[in-house]
């Protein structure tokens, strides 16, 4: 990718899409073409065509998705579907045929079957059934990189797809009735510990594994691959390591300096028991995770918008 290169990040007011025009302007990319969702709606087709044949990008980050917790991705399965479904055809399709050769999809490691073989490798893509709680999302991400990987064989464009592990970091949503996991537990220990109560309350039995990716090293994984040619049209993006729900809570206990006591609702849900990903092909591309867990929770306690 060239330096004068024009380059389309979607959601780049996202944690994923701002990471990655960090990361960009950063190693001196500086034709960055971004649109907030009032000047460009990507469930508008004709819009989103429109402005593709207009601008002809050189290359497309697709980090613009409809996104939530298990919470959220239960309760409005439609929406997540639905939008999510028309947001990747919008922008693939209009790539395409705006000539764009060259794009990356990002999906989610909630793709895979909720019983997969651990570590999970690419490979295991549509071998079993997936969770019921994200079934919604994951079927849409899934058709997201089928439709890149038949792009690619039926007109030899080179779309990449990369699934991330559990992100976190900057501009993270701490929305509790919607958000993810991690920030969920920050937001959780950080209202308890002003309170001064003398605990507070994790969702599930605190049991299931989960791998952790700080956003800003999805980012680079995602420019250093941008910057070559994979040939993957599927990989895998995270750390190679996962904690327990109970450690992860512990670790973010110490961080914001709660001092109580972990209180688990095993009537909520747990979600897939594991989910740890196979990175061992992006790591045969030269690529590895930089930022330790607990230096990673630092940081995003820190950017936290409550956090002042």
């Amino acid at each position: 990718m060239q330096q004068n290169a024009k380059i389309l990040v979607t959601g780049h007011r996202g944690m994923v899409g701002s990471a990655i025009v960090r990361r960009l302007e950063s190693s001196g990319y500086l034709n960055i073409l971004t649109r907030t969702h009032t000047e460009l709606d990507l469930l508008d087709q004709a819009a989103v065509h429109h402005f593709l044949a207009a601008e002809k990008p050189d290359y497309i980050f697709m980090a613009a998705a409809k996104v939530g917790g298990i919470q959220a991705n239960n309760q409005f399965r439609g929406d997540f579907l639905y939008q999510n479904l028309q947001i990747q055809s919008n922008l693939i399709h209009g790539a395409h045929l705006a000539g764009v050769q060259r794009l990356m999809f990002l999906g989610s490691s909630c793709i895979y079957p909720r019983d997969c073989l651990q570590p999970i490798r690419e490979e295991y893509l549509l071998t079993g059934p997936l969770e019921q709680t994200n079934e919604p999302y994951a079927i849409a991400k899934i058709a997201g990189i089928k439709m890149c990987e038949s792009y690619n064989r039926q007109f030899g464009r080179e779309y990449v797809s990369v699934m991330p592990t559990n992100l976190y970091g900057p501009n993270d949503n701490y929305d509790l009735a919607n958000s993810h996991v991690l920030p969920a537990l920050i937001r959780k220990a950080h209202e308890a510990r002003l309170r001064g109560d003398a605990e507070y309350v994790v969702w599930g039995t605190g049991e299931p594994r989960r791998e952790f990716l700080y956003v800003d090293d999805l980012a680079d994984a995602c420019v250093y691959l941008s910057e070559q040619s994979p040939g993957d049209a599927l990989l895998n993006v995270g750390t190679g390591v996962d904690v327990t729900i109970r450690e992860l809570a512990e670790t973010v206990m110490g961080v914001v300096g709660f001092e109580g006591r972990i209180v688990y609702d095993s009537s909520k849900p747990d979600g897939t028991p594991r989910k740890l990903l196979d990175v061992s092909r992006l790591a045969a591309l030269g690529w590895r995770a930089k930022t330790p867990l607990i230096d990673g929770i630092r940081k995003a306690y820190e950017a936290a918008p409550f956090h002042r």
